[in-house]
């Protein structure tokens, strides 16, 4: 353990570097209340989409960093702001053309479209708890309806009041003229309508904490600020939460950054410390545009378990948090692939690196071992060529190229195989187009066949590229079925055809062959597929019978 905190106390993996963070705020004394609380926050106005439950996977790989560089014991909540006004109907949603009626009422009064919870916004929260849970996050689930109904927020609205005048300057500082004229910090809930009312107050009283105001059609309204009966501003909310909880560590998206001094301000004001922030870059649509939960673009969370594990959609969420990213279907191969690469990697290197691996922050240190012996991508590129229609299919190949495989023993290729088929079929084949060799690639492929069908011409192709190469004496070890001596039979044919730039090649037998601009490492395409295939599907692309 000396070992691995040491490490991990200069590690430039950045958990670490914002666990440190977190731990010089009680470099002098613990906590208080006896834990480090870190805290995600969870907006229920839509269905959850992958950047929400990236930040709690986020927030979790920088606690359990921390619990590797302290003894402090540490607790997460996920905070769903559910008292929240319904602003607009979600496009995303079954039956939306009932849910007008219900506009500016809270999300947890709102009924609920799918008809299976007790309002929308218990749906939605059941959803990010459901997926939530699936991954084993060790958190607490916290309402606001429930906290503000519960009295558990009486404490710190009734500060908001005795603090009111200093909270209101540090909101005016932000507002345009217009805005300040009709702003306050407190939003009531309407006793009859039940909606949340953005009205300016009459009085705000601190002998009674209460609140007076106007509704909408001129009627006078006196309300304590405590029982659920007032909420506070989005704004104010989120300093008051973290001053009523005691937050230590908060995360949020790139859109929140210039609101940071505010949060603070507010929570200081309240009375707390405010808490370390880890600001991170925004998840883009297929057409750069910020995910949204009500407007449904970009990939939902059980869409990308369709077509990859969720190991692959941590690692994803792990890479330059402060980076925007694109987060389409496209980037899922990628994903799978880096992640097992990663995993292989990892079993090889010492503390230091081990450290630095994604997967040692995906896994929380307890690392498995990948049993991955064929890419996602070279998968996705049997399921082109094999015209299989299930796993068992896929396997047939598997098993050829690697015996000792399973179902059983390799679980984790078995659900790959499924996620490709899936991934192919809804994605790659759709986008095929193949085309006719030019005639230097023909007469490339036509070669690349007959070294493929005979071991003698392939021995001969390579000297051949070494002679041209001014390499006479270089053969490689004959395995004539391996993935190393094929990728040389497809490099040396290349070579020898004029290929000045081997990418033009690669790209040719892509699109000749697979129907695709990029692809997998030949060689070990065709040590997959088997080789006589390989030289079968070449002679019926030259034929055209692939277009």
């Amino acid at each position: 353990m000396s070992e691995l905190r040491d490490a991990a106390l200069v590690s430039k993996a950045w958990p670490f570097e914002e666990a440190r963070r977190v731990l010089k705020r009680y470099a002098k004394q613990p906590p208080e209340k006896g834990f480090v609380l870190f805290e995600t926050g969870y907006g229920p106005s839509g269905l959850p989409h992958i950047g929400t439950f990236g930040e709690v996977a986020r927030t979790t790989m920088i606690q359990t960093a921390f619990e590797v560089i302290s003894d402090i014991p540490t607790k997460l909540i996920c905070f769903s702001d559910d008292l929240d006004g319904m602003r607009k109907v979600p496009g995303n949603v079954p039956n939306s053309e009932g849910l007008h009626e219900h506009l500016q009422k809270p999300l947890t009064s709102v009924p609920d479209p799918f008809g299976t919870h007790e309002s929308f916004g218990h749906h939605n929260n059941a959803m990010l708890r459901r997926f939530l849970d699936t991954f084993g996050f060790k958190y607490e689930f916290y309402s606001a309806q429930e906290f503000y109904n519960s009295g558990r927020f009486d404490e710190v609205l009734k500060r908001a009041v005795d603090k009111y005048d200093d909270v209101m300057a540090v909101m005016l500082k932000s507002l345009r003229e217009e805005r300040r004229q009709t702003y306050s910090i407190f939003l009531p809930i309407h006793p009859e309508t039940g909606r949340v009312l953005y009205v300016p107050m009459k009085k705000v009283c601190a002998e009674t904490y209460t609140i007076t105001f106007d509704d909408e059609d001129g009627k006078e309204w006196t309300l304590p600020v405590t029982g659920g009966n007032v909420k506070l501003q989005w704004k104010p909310d989120f300093g008051a939460r973290w001053a009523a909880l005691q937050v230590d560590f908060e995360m949020y998206g790139k859109d929140h950054s210039t609101n940071t001094p505010i949060y603070d301000s507010i929570c200081r004001i309240l009375g707390w410390r405010a808490p370390e922030h880890f600001t991170y870059e925004l998840f883009l649509d297929a057409g750069g545009q910020k995910i949204s939960k009500t407007s449904g673009n970009g990939i939902s969370i059980d869409e990308w378990l369709t077509y990859a594990s969720t190991e692959s959609l941590a690692y994803f969420m792990y890479l330059k948090p402060k980076t925007a990213k694109r987060m389409h279907f496209d980037v899922i191969p990628k994903a799978m692939d880096e992640y097992h690469q990663q995993l292989r990697a990892y079993h090889g290197q010492d503390i230091k690196a081990q450290l630095n691996n994604p997967v040692w922050h995906i896994h929380g240190g307890d690392v498995p071992q990948s049993n991955m012996v064929v890419p996602f991508s070279m998968l996705l590129n049997l399921a082109s060529v094999a015209s299989a229609k299930n796993k068992e299919g896929l396997w047939g190949f598997i098993q050829r190229y690697a015996p000792e495989a399973s179902p059983e023993t390799h679980p984790d290729l078995d659900a790959a195989a499924g996620y490709a088929l899936k991934y192919y079929e809804d994605f790659v084949e759709p986008e095929k187009t193949f085309r006719l060799p030019s005639d230097q690639e023909r007469a490339a492929l036509e070669e690349l066949a007959a070294a493929f069908r005979d071991g003698d011409k392939a021995l001969d192709v390579i000297a051949r590229k070494n002679a041209q190469m001014g390499n006479e004496d270089a053969l490689p070890a004959v395995d004539f079925g391996s993935d190393e001596f094929l990728q040389s039979i497809v490099f040396a044919v290349g070579k020898i055809h004029g290929f000045e730039n081997l990418r033009d090649w690669f790209k040719a037998l892509y699109e000749v062959l697979l129907g695709a601009s990029q692809g997998p490492r030949f060689g070990g395409f065709a040590a997959l597929y088997g080789v006589e295939e390989t030289a079968a599907l070449i002679d019926k692309a030259l034929a055209g019978d692939l277009l």
